[in-house]
């Protein structure tokens, strides 16, 4: 019987492996595939380049959202806060700064650019769209065509010049989920170029637009330096703009007479009052629509507490200690009194009673006819 059962089994388990088509049994064979199991395991696993990471981090506006207003930035890359997209100037240990990397991206055709208006405002229209040989050529860039490609060397990328982005930014409320959002929907490189070094000033080029929803799945992968004191703490472009680490100075809002600032503020201090006020009424809004928190109301509110001091001869915490004594000059008679005790000071419900107390005592001295009260005092 026990004969019978293992030929049963032993044909099964030839069956069995026998109906596994043939590209599945060289996969499960380390032998077949020339390599070790584990090795074929983590490689079978293991993401194909970086594909995980070719979707961008922020979700898309809604098109229906019940409040949004459009404002435009200007990024100046010499401050700290977004040095992080000009350096380095050169790449260098796989590292690259934000205009190289999109450069490089429209000259293999991976993203779209639309060229600017006098005004530098955007045109995503397809009849706007701009080549990247279009633009070497405006701006005086030097390339080769060989064997009709055209090559473009990293020298040769103006990358060091641009030290400025225009971006445009949404702020929005999304009624679906009641909550407020800050999202860049369009990014412009401003090249800089002049005769500084004459005294003169840097003029602004703006170079051509893209759109943010285009280019994040790509700054997904464009890592960037987060910190001037961890060289290790890493994060991507995308998330640098997804996070508002950026800092920018408003220089033009979407408005019914499609002004820029600089049309009405005529001079610098105009200019900041606006940008200011224009901070101020985004915030605004948001409380008014949220609310503010009633605890810091009622701080705002209620005067401080005054200080009471239970027992004077204790009171030597440190802003009694650290405040000023005066100094006091003794004369003979006053060396023979001594110094009166300051009375401690009673909070408002304490002064009151003793008020009512002093009236009730007053009224029992008239109505009893005595003339004087005796009060112990307490040792």
């Amino acid at each position: 019987m026990k004969r019978i059962l293992l030929a049963i089994l032993s044909a099964t388990l030839v069956t069995a492996a026998t109906a596994q088509p043939a590209k599945r049994r060289s996969e499960a064979t380390p032998q077949a595939a020339g390599q070790p199991a584990a090795a074929k395991q983590v490689t079978r696993n293991a993401p194909s380049g970086v594909s995980y990471r070719d979707f961008p981090t922020a979700q898309a506006m809604p098109s229906d959202v019940s409040w949004r207003r459009d404002i435009y930035r200007a990024l100046d890359l010499t401050k700290d806060a977004n040095a992080s997209l000009y350096y380095p100037t050169m790449p260098q240990d796989g590292r690259m700064n934000l205009f190289s990397y999109l450069f490089k991206l429209l000259l293999r055709k991976q993203i779209k650019a639309y060229d600017t208006k006098l005004d530098a405002n955007e045109d995503f229209s397809p009849s706007n769209e701009v080549s990247a040989k279009e633009l070497m050529d405006r701006y005086k860039m030097f390339y080769e065509v060989k064997d009709g490609r055209m090559r473009v060397n990293d020298a040769d990328i103006p990358s060091d010049e641009v030290k400025m982005y225009y971006i445009k930014e949404s702020v929005y409320y999304n009624q679906h989920t009641a909550t407020f959002h800050s999202r860049v929907t369009a990014l412009c490189p401003v090249l800089l170029r002049g005769d500084t070094e004459f005294g003169g000033t840097d003029a602004r080029y703006p170079m051509f637009w893209v759109k943010f929803d285009d280019i994040a799945p790509q700054l997904g992968k464009l890592m960037l330096m987060g910190s001037n004191y961890n060289n290790a703490a890493m994060m991507s472009a995308d998330d640098f703009f997804t996070l508002n680490r950026y800092e920018g100075e408003i220089y033009r809002t979407v408005n019914l007479q499609d002004r820029l600032l600089s049309n009405y503020c005529e001079t610098d201090s105009d200019m900041v009052r606006e940008q200011r006020k224009i901070e101020k009424e985004l915030s605004d809004f948001q409380e008014h629509v949220w609310g503010r928190d009633s605890v810091a109301v009622q701080a705002e509110e209620e005067p401080e507490p005054e200080m009471v001091i239970e027992d004077p001869d204790a009171a030597s915490d440190s802003v009694a200690v650290a405040a000023p004594r005066p100094i006091v000059r003794r004369t003979p008679a006053t060396r023979r009194a001594p110094a009166a005790k300051p009375k401690a000071a009673r909070p408002a419900k304490q002064k009151a009673a003793a008020r009512k107390k002093q009236k009730r005592t007053g009224a029992a001295r008239s109505g009893s006819g005595s003339g004087f009260s005796v009060r112990r005092e307490r040792h």
